[in-house]
């Protein structure tokens, strides 16, 4: 059968997703013409959050590309505005200052992290800017009416989550009976490691373990030495970044590991590519693999993604939650721009507040408490060092089953 492009974009476009024909290409584009449209935004470029926030701008250059070539936003072409916080919530909030007043951006992005992110809202809800953002932790947090996550984890992951992890190892070959949670002080994941102590006490688990450490923190010897010696059968950690790779390597220094071990937040290539990252758990809302790439405009994301990636040397090639989430940020941004036709922020709030609005991710809504919509999250392990999805058990790849030390 002759392949018919036009045929084919068509029917994709049928779906109704905002940003399809970036990914797969418009068969006749007008070239955007006037001054730019300016979305600003910052990222962790450097500082601890950096291995993480390399994701998002790569995302970020892949989707203004993708935009501008089929005729931009309004007619226009788009430029991103992008600085580097420095993994600095107060840099961060005197960036988007910057950006607001003297760069005079059009529209706002979100930066990396929950502590950014949340300084960014507050500059916002000062100049009433609507901000969409990826990667934010704390629900409760998120006050401001204008404010959109694109990252689908509910208005209560301190209690979705936790369940979520101990529903799947409670069906698994050797469910834990014991519980370390152990957490970095930052935010997002302190926020949620405290909802993970109450839910474990609820399902009769026996925490024998709880440390913290302050973000930033480098010297994770004396927590891994706590761990072996109270030798539990889980391990949470509340870990961000590569904190879950320093904790690991401290273990691996007195011969320890943990039999069944959970990462919040890891930086997804350097916790795959650790020999000692088998078997680590994470939460997932997209993975290079079925069921999530049989939509056709999903598969055609994380292919592009997988080629920018390896072209930028990323230590993970396959497009994740990090990902995922940062590309359906863009993908919001678009949709209102597009259904309101102009670039009033409160339009563009308001529309988003009232639609569903189709992403890679699914179909996203923001009408729950702090403009959240439902939990989408899954659970993920490293296996024969790749990421694979592992439940529930109808999302788990082909073949695929949590394992247990």
């Amino acid at each position: 059968m002759q392949f018919d492009r036009r045929t084919f974009l068509s029917a994709l476009a049928a779906l109704g997703v905002p940003g399809l024909a970036g990914i797969t290409g418009p068969a006749h584009a007008q070239a955007p013409t006037g001054a730019p449209i300016k979305i600003g935004g910052t990222l962790a470029l450097t500082g601890p959050l950096s291995a993480t926030a390399m994701i998002h701008k790569l995302v970020g250059e892949m989707y203004i590309e993708e935009l501008n070539r089929r005729g931009g936003l309004l007619g226009r072409p788009v430029e991103w505005v992008l600085k580097d916080d420095q993994s600095k919530p107060d840099l961060a909030r005197t960036l988007y200052e910057q950006l607001v007043t003297a760069d005079k951006v059009d529209l706002l992005i979100g930066p990396y992290a929950t502590g950014s992110i949340l300084s960014a809202m507050g500059v916002a809800q000062r100049y009433n800017k609507t901000l969409v953002h990826h990667t934010f932790g704390v629900p409760s947090l998120a006050k401001y009416e204008q404010q959109f996550p694109a990252w689908a984890m509910g208005p209560d992951p301190q209690t979705t989550v936790p369940n979520l992890v101990l529903d799947a190892l409670a069906a698994s070959p050797k469910p834990p009976k014991t519980i370390a949670i152990l957490t970095s002080k930052f935010p997002s994941v302190q926020f949620v490691s405290y909802g993970a102590r109450e839910v474990a006490k609820k399902r009769g688990l026996q925490e024998v373990l709880f440390l913290e450490w302050d973000f930033g923190n480098r010297d994770f010897g004396p927590i891994a030495g706590r761990v072996k010696e109270a030798n539990p059968d889980f391990v949470w950690n509340g870990a961000l970044g590569l904190e879950g790779n320093q904790m690991l390597d401290a273990m691996k220094k007195i011969d320890y590991h943990p039999p069944s071990h959970f990462y919040l937040y890891p930086a997804p290539g350097p916790m795959m590519k650790a020999a000692e990252g088998n078997g680590a758990l994470t939460v997932t809302i997209f993975e290079d693999q079925a069921p999530f790439t049989n939509n056709p405009v999903a598969a055609a994301f994380a292919r592009n993604f997988r080629e920018r990636a390896t072209k930028a040397n990323l230590p993970d090639t396959g497009a994740e939650t990090q990902a995922a989430s940062s590309y359906a940020a863009w993908q919001i941004i678009e949709a209102g721009v597009v259904a309101t036709k102009s670039l009033d922020d409160k339009a563009i709030a308001t529309w988003i507040k009232g639609n569903q609005i189709d992403t890679i991710e699914g179909k996203l809504r923001f009408n729950e408490r702090g403009n959240f919509g439902a939990d989408l999250s899954k659970l993920k392990q490293v296996q024969d060092g790749r990421w694979v999805t592992v439940w529930p058990a109808d999302w788990a790849a082909a073949g695929i089953k949590l394992r247990n030390a």
